[in-house]
């Protein structure tokens, strides 16, 4: 009797594991990823691609196994580009869904704000777009990575770009148009910078600031034109762009001076939402290209998004799949996703193989900013309709050593001419 009351209360147990699908997976060991994306609005597409390409690579590796016996699980949620509603969502993520690892945003601003609460729980925020050169330099903190460039290193290559520029087609004046927060801010300071660094001669004849997803340019475009700088300097990502230059067109902007736009302007999205309205020999770059490096890895990297999504991926798709593998490859060396301080030293001097990789060069996280390095492709719009709806993209490239894109040991912010 007491034999068979023994059996009819495991099979009871077993039945009810079976049907409670929460007490089953509470058995199973998982790496929670918080992840924080606009997923609505102008920034929206970077944050749905994001996820997209996040998800990408967690199903890549857990059909592989996981991660010494654990999968990895994303948790995404609207981040509404705010950093105060960001900052609460953080919060929640560590305190209720207890998660591993903060993951993502887009602006910089949240990025600054999500920081802080990293540092303050000791959790691992890895960043996979936002570009402020703030977070690695004057607000570094010892549990933020980024896994995508930052400013500078846009603006050093930009500089290195017009230096060429100069030499072949003399220009005298310069003048910028940028966002009026700290990633914008930061472009335009760190291009001066590196224009003094190498030595490169300019007169500034225009600083211009509209607010981060401004509907109306045009004023702007007017005073551009008024003030005639040989080369404007674009720092506005995104929609914003897109806006920027539709709205300059009309007013013959691109034919009155030379255009460049050398961190997020040769983002897939500006290609895509203009298609065959994109102005040729505009010279731009962005933190990842789709038909740049012409590698394997980055051929086979946008083909498995496309058929994943239907769509071809903006550059934060493919920092989302970076941060992924980064995590993984942390986890790995270290064995669990709990040992906190291990995981960092794991991310510290991490080397690790991106689609954006060309040939003969493997992408590392510095282990004194926890920046990753990498090198950067500038190149002028062309017709190439291989990416539709996009009819024009990035060709002609000029490519720029990783190490030469790095700012001097010790930089801080504070360094910069304002």
């Amino acid at each position: 009797m007491c034999r068979r009351l023994f059996l009819l209360l495991g099979f009871v147990a077993a039945v009810f594991l079976v049907a409670d699908p929460v007490l089953v997976s509470a058995q199973e060991k998982v790496i929670k990823i918080g992840a924080l994306y606009p997923m609505t609005g102008r920034p929206g597409l970077y944050g749905l691609d994001s996820v997209d390409a996040a998800e990408m690579a967690i199903a890549e590796i857990n059909a592989k196994g996981g991660v010494k016996g654990y999968k990895l699980e994303l948790i995404a949620t609207d981040s509404k580009a705010k950093p105060d509603y960001a900052v609460r969502m953080a919060k929640r993520f560590i305190d209720e869904d207890k998660v591993h690892f903060l993951f993502g945003v887009v602006s910089s601003a949240v990025g600054l704000a999500v920081t802080e609460v990293s540092k303050q729980n000791k959790k691992i925020f890895v960043g996979t777009d936002h570009a402020s050169t703030q977070l690695t330099a004057d607000k570094l903190q010892p549990y933020y990575f980024r896994v995508s460039n930052n400013t500078f290193q846009s603006m050093a290559a930009g500089a290195l770009y017009l230096k060429e520029l100069k030499e072949k087609k003399p220009w005298e004046t310069i003048a910028y148009i940028g966002p009026d927060y700290a990633y914008g801010h930061d472009q335009w300071n760190e291009l001066k910078y590196n224009l003094d660094r190498f030595g490169i001669k300019y007169k500034v004849v225009g600083e211009y600031w509209p607010k981060l997803f401004a509907p109306d340019y045009t004023p702007f475009v007017t005073s551009i034109i008024k003030d005639k700088p040989d080369v404007l300097v674009s720092g506005l990502w995104g929609g914003d762009t897109v806006a920027f230059i539709k709205q300059a067109q009309p007013y013959g902007l691109f034919d009155k001076m030379f255009y460049f736009h050398p961190d997020a302007g040769g983002n897939y999205e500006a290609m895509s939402a203009m298609g065959a309205e994109m102005p040729l020999g505009l010279v731009m770059s962005a933190r990842h290209h789709n038909n740049w490096p012409e590698t394997a890895a980055n051929k086979e990297y946008v083909q498995k998004f496309f058929q994943r999504t239907g769509r071809y991926p903006t550059y934060a798709a493919e920092g989302a799949y970076a941060g992924i593998l980064a995590i993984a490859a942390a986890v790995e060396k270290v064995g669990n996703p709990d040992d906190v301080e291990a995981l960092v030293k794991a991310f510290e001097g991490m080397k690790i193989s991106l689609p954006e990789d060309p040939e003969g060069f493997t992408s590392y996280i510095d282990p004194e900013t926890h920046q990753i390095v990498q090198v950067q492709a500038i190149g002028v719009t062309v017709p190439d309709d291989k990416f539709p709806p996009a009819k024009k993209m990035l060709g002609n490239w000029k490519i720029y050593k990783a190490e030469d894109l790095l700012p001097p040991k010790g930089f801080k912010i504070g360094d910069l001419k304002k």
